[in-house]
């Protein structure tokens, strides 16, 4: 069942997520990057890109896939996760997360679910898509494997030692964004079985490096603007709908920062092996 709700919701992201990533593209990349800008189309400069950057987003994907595994993994390797992290989360900063709250209104609620739901996938999707579009490989490179790295480091916090979110653990704290819709959380629920990826906060890790890649490594001026406002807007939202805990987001801020200066400082070495083994696989022919 779970299964089949989270096509539903799918279903209902996709689309959305596809229009704003096509209001974007026309709306914050320079002109001359755009196919509909009068210039021929170079076809082979494009099978060129598309070769270059079809590795990293397998890396991503599979990545992905691997840290979605994780009740299968959990099962199969008879792990029994433990709860000491959230209780030591507890103890370090105690209720101060039902703060944000006390400005609950449905108006506010209903934005921040969008913006979490939403605008997250949009910055992740749309940073591929710019980077793609603006030509600028060694940055998307860079954002493939930071994204990896990521996923990678938080993979084993994720079964070795789960927090729950703080809405089913602070009796002050509200779980607004799951009874917003049974779609909304049957659909997360299969991502997160028991709702307790907290630590470190993924919304928050991926997030940033989306954002400090774009403003530190490109000069995509209109889409800076855009990627800060809405990863602080996302940072807002984790809190606000009773999701995570303020050490989440610090631990998410420690991954991003490791794994942006792991991908930039190591990514010559790291394109290379991937190179070789691409062409292990499957020669390019001039």
């Amino acid at each position: 069942m779970d299964i089949l709700t989270a096509i539903a919701l799918m279903t209902v992201m996709a689309p959305v997520v596809v229009l704003l990533t096509l209001i974007a593209y026309y709306t914050l990349l320079p002109k001359e990057y755009m196919i509909s800008n009068g210039k021929k189309h170079d076809h082979l400069a494009s099978l060129r890109i598309a070769y270059e950057v079809l590795p990293y987003i397998l890396l991503v994907s599979v990545v992905y896939i691997l840290a979605k595994s994780q009740e299968t993994i959990t099962a199969a390797l008879d792990i029994t996760p433990t709860y000491t992290i959230a209780h030591r989360i507890l103890l370090l900063e105690g209720s101060t997360v039902s703060l944000f709250q006390t400005i609950a209104s449905p108006a506010l609620t209903y934005l921040s679910a969008f913006i979490y739901l939403f605008g997250f996938s949009f910055l992740l999707i749309f940073t591929f898509v710019a980077l793609i579009c603006t030509g600028k490989i060694s940055v998307l490179q860079e954002y493939a494997i930071a994204v990896a790295i990521a996923y990678l480091i938080a993979f084993p916090f994720q079964v070795l030692a789960p927090v729950s979110i703080t809405g089913y653990t602070l009796p002050n704290v509200v779980p607004l964004l799951y009874q917003l819709s049974p779609v909304i959380l049957d659909g997360l629920r299969s991502v997160d079985p028991y709702f307790d990826n907290c630590f470190p906060s993924l919304h928050a890790a991926l997030s940033i490096i989306a954002m400090l890649l774009i403003v530190l490594r490109t000069n995509l001026m209109k889409y800076k603007v855009v990627a800060v406002l809405l990863t602080l807007s996302i940072q807002f939202t984790i809190f606000y709908l009773g999701i995570h805990w303020i050490t989440d987001f610090f631990g998410g801020l420690v991954l991003a920062v490791i794994s942006c200066g792991i991908a930039i400082r190591y990514r010559d070495r790291i394109v290379k092996r991937i190179r070789m083994i691409r062409e292990t696989v499957h020669p390019l022919r001039e």
